[in-house]
């Protein structure tokens, strides 16, 4: 579905549709318009409309004439992120009005792209696999009151935003006998293809050339063999440098580690971390952000067959490390650990790499928080900042040092697995990517965080503020923001 279209207009007589009234929520519930459309407290109490957050209403108002009007409660507090869900919300509630007004008084620059933002979001979903809702506008129009002088660069932003997100969420979405590590290269030739972003990608010779072992190894079993993208965005002037790493599994049986039927539903969103990778590198781009920006996207299909990884293998990655493969079902830091190694040789100020990679994650931090392991307290925060500003919780967990000992191998310099020990196991996978991190022109570390995504990726529940059912693009608004802030 396409964003909306959204405009401004200095009153709400000056734009045809039905009416959103966000609520504050209280002893007495405020209605947060220009105007109070008759609204009464003694109105609200016998509509039973308490401005509790995600709350709505169709009403009818006056304000010179009869028009409809939507009720949408932003709970107690008037903060960004409770605008965007309530206009989430409110996008959901008018799913079938072609024609929308949001009206919020007083309303700063930050509180529109808010707004935007969150209604662009609630409205999307994937639709091109079902019939056609005939009740559902084609094209969507929504505009806001605002005379603010910044309120149009509020707007963009905000559609840019929403694009990035909605395309991570269309990835993530897609079924994987159509999103094959090629087609998702194809994809990311064609999106960036009008962007200052250079792309490369480089097929299994070009793998087997570079000593992409962790990548081949694992899209090995597959009749789609792997790939891996490499997106550069490199602006004029830049100071910073920032690469992105994402896990790219299309699709993931467990390979000769078979997953069990049930847990296999939903692997094609293994995928959302070389998606966000993608996306945000797109909205950065579109933004002029004066950061450089570098993606390694590591795709693989991960499938059981003669031609399969088994356990007990031993895979040589980029940079020479060998890894004995005791599960082949945590294929994600195999394909991870050569993208990381290939990002370090580029020498950035901080690798970032997001993946859906741990079960542990869910268990340790649900399905809305993402964990947060890594090298650098002051890279660590600024993701922690970041997502808190977007509404993309983050939360920072250790790397103890007893982990290290538990990654050794009889056969190889690693392990990717420890079957049987079910203890730590996000802090595990972090502690064997560490190990692929490389050092600085001083010899230090470089600067690296580790982005858990595997709960937060996709939301297998019911839709809740601007969030739909699937593929939910986190974390590329927290990426988007971390990077803004550095310039």
């Amino acid at each position: 579905m396409q964003i909306p279209n959204f405009t401004l207009v200095p009153s709400p007589a000056d734009a045809e549709g039905v009416l959103v009234l966000p609520i504050l929520a209280g002893d007495t519930p405020q209605i947060l318009a220009a105007d109070d459309y008759g609204l009464t407290a003694e109105r609200l109490a016998a509509l039973d409309f308490t401005g509790k957050a995600g709350g709505t209403a169709r009403i009818l108002v006056a304000n010179g004439e009869e028009r409809a009007a939507l009720l949408v409660g932003i709970g107690k507090e008037r903060t960004l992120e409770a605008l965007r869900r309530a206009a989430g919300s409110a996008a959901r509630a008018l799913k079938r009005e072609a024609h929308v007004v949001i009206e919020l008084s007083d309303a700063t620059a930050e509180e529109l792209e808010a707004l935007a933002l969150g209604f662009a979001l609630g409205a999307h979903q994937l639709d091109i696999y079902k019939k056609a809702d005939e009740e559902r506008p084609e094209e969507r129009s929504v505009a806001l009151v605002s005379t603010e002088d910044a309120a149009q660069e509020a707007l963009d932003r905000a559609r840019i935003l929403a694009e990035a997100v909605v395309f991570a969420r269309d990835l993530g979405n897609t079924p994987p006998n159509e999103l094959v590590p090629e087609e998702f290269a194809r994809r990311s030739t064609d999106v960036t293809a009008e962007l200052p972003i250079e792309v490369a990608v480089w097929d299994e010779a070009k793998l087997a050339d570079e000593d992409c072992g962790g990548i081949l190894g694992v899209g090995q079993g597959s009749a789609n063999p792997p790939r891996l993208v490499h997106l550069s965005y490199a602006p004029e002037g830049a100071a910073t440098h920032v690469a992105l790493v994402g896990k790219g599994i299309t699709f993931d049986t467990g390979g000769i580690s078979i997953k069990p039927a049930g847990s296999m539903l939903g692997m094609k969103f293994d995928m959302s971390g070389a998606g966000s990778v993608l996306a945000t590198i797109v909205a950065v781009a579109k933004l002029g952000l004066p950061v450089r920006v570098s993606g390694y996207c590591c795709l693989a299909e991960n499938m059981p067959s003669a031609d399969a990884l088994k356990p007990d293998d031993v895979l040589r990655m980029r940079g020479g490390t060998t890894v004995e493969v005791t599960n082949t079902d945590a294929e994600g830091r195999l394909v991870l650990a050569d993208g990381l190694v290939l990002a370090s040789e580029a020498q950035p100020d901080v690798v970032i790499d997001i993946a859906t990679l741990t079960g542990a994650q869910v268990v340790a931090l649900g399905n809305r928080t993402t964990g947060l392991m890594g090298n650098n307290d002051e890279w660590r925060d600024r993701l922690v900042a970041a997502g808190q500003r977007t509404g993309e919780v983050v939360w920072p967990m250790p790397i103890p040092e007893e982990i290290a000992e538990r990654l050794e191998s009889p056969v190889a310099d690693l392990v990717n697995a420890k079957p049987g020990d079910r203890s730590a196991g996000m802090l595990f996978a972090a502690a064997f990517l560490e190990r692929f991190i490389g050092k600085d022109a001083e010899g230090e570390p470089i600067a690296w965080a580790h982005l858990d995504i595997a709960g937060p990726a996709e939301n297998g529940g019911g839709a809740y503020g601007y969030t739909p059912k699937g593929a939910t693009g986190v974390p590329v608004r927290t990426l988007v923001e971390t990077i803004a802030a550095l310039s």
